[in-house]
């Protein structure tokens, strides 16, 4: 099989570049390296791999269970992940069907009472419990056969959002790290993380805040693409080179968080904000789409964690940022 190039890999399975390098980081995935070519390649065994990886992310399965699967022949190992997972699964969907049923006895309970005022007593502790009580024993049914159709489906289902945060960022002052070339993230990232080491940041403004986005973005004509990174600083605060000073004049933001890794729930934030609610609607900024159109990505405890020399972990989190405005009244 011929090698498929990263930018291949990330068309075909609608995975971003960044998502496929921090599968490496972790030592989820492996790439190589064609002769003569600087860019990240992968053979038919690293294609299959990402196959595994994608089927056990649909199927809910976090990332670190999904390396003590892959990276372990021993079948038992995987046995007790998916029973784990199962359980999870199980208490939610009791959960679930607690509130299914207690919603639906209230419905009973007010369409025969429609010419009545509603009553605090439909919702008292007794009421709840009497509902409970009616509660089925019997187990969710489902078919024995599922396909990947259905796996899809149900992993979009589960991808609406219902949770998003809408947040107002401030005016602020910062420090601008900017990269284009291979790894843009991670070296536009040393180069702000050793600036904030030698002005000592962290002492000087404890609450700063970072934020990054594309710039520019990538694309299927662009094998390099550009990550620029940025940290809240004092206004009066003085900015060495390559790092550049600027201004950012805030804005309300659609925020959802995502752990490291994750960034494929862009898509769905961006359903949120475009499809799924009927107070806002999207608020790109114009920039021809080069710096992601006003999108950003806030990581969040950067600065605590650099002072920290802590390593990246699971527990790193960012919010996904999307610029939003009200929608105007018909």
């Amino acid at each position: 099989m011929e090698l498929k190039t990263i930018s291949q890999v990330s068309n075909a399975f609608k995975i971003s570049t960044r998502t496929l390098r921090y599968y490496e980081e972790i030592g989820l995935l492996v790439s190589s390296k064609k002769q003569g070519y600087a860019y990240r390649s992968y053979d038919e065994g690293a294609i299959l791999r990402l196959q595994q990886i994608v089927i056990l992310r649909k199927l809910r399965i976090p990332l670190k269970q999904i390396g003590d699967i892959l990276n372990n022949e021993d079948v038992v190992q995987a046995i007790e992940v998916f029973k784990q997972n199962i359980t999870n699964l199980e208490d939610e969907i009791a959960a679930l069907s607690t509130i299914k049923v207690i919603l639906n006895r209230l419905i009973e309970t007010l369409q025969k009472k429609t010419k009545l005022k509603l009553k605090l007593g439909i919702l008292s502790d007794d009421y709840i419990l009497d509902a409970i009580d009616s509660l089925s024993l019997q187990k969710v049914s489902f078919k024995e056969e599922k396909s990947m159709e259905d796996l899809n489906k149900a992993a979009e289902s589960l991808s609406t959002l219902k949770s998003v945060r809408i947040v107002h960022l401030p005016p602020f002052t910062v420090a601008a790290s900017h990269y284009i070339g291979e790894n843009p993230e991670e070296n536009a990232g040393k180069q702000l993380e050793e600036f904030v080491k030698a002005s000592n940041l962290y002492e000087i403004k404890p609450d700063a805040r970072v934020f990054g986005f594309n710039h520019p973005n990538p694309s299927k004509d662009r094998p390099d693409y550009g990550y620029e990174v940025w940290i809240t600083i004092p206004e009066d605060m003085e900015v060495p080179a390559p790092l550049e000073k600027k201004h950012f004049n805030g804005g309300l933001y659609a925020a959802h968080m995502i752990i490291l890794g994750n960034f494929h729930e862009w898509e769905w934030l961006l359903n949120w904000v475009t499809i799924n609610n009927p107070k806002y609607e999207a608020n790109y900024a114009d920039d021809g789409g080069e710096c992601m159109g006003g999108l950003l990505e806030e990581h969040l405890n950067y600065l605590y964690h650099c002072n920290l020399n802590w390593p990246e972990s699971d527990e790193h989190q960012l919010d996904l940022l999307f610029p939003i405005k009200l929608k105007e009244q018909e």
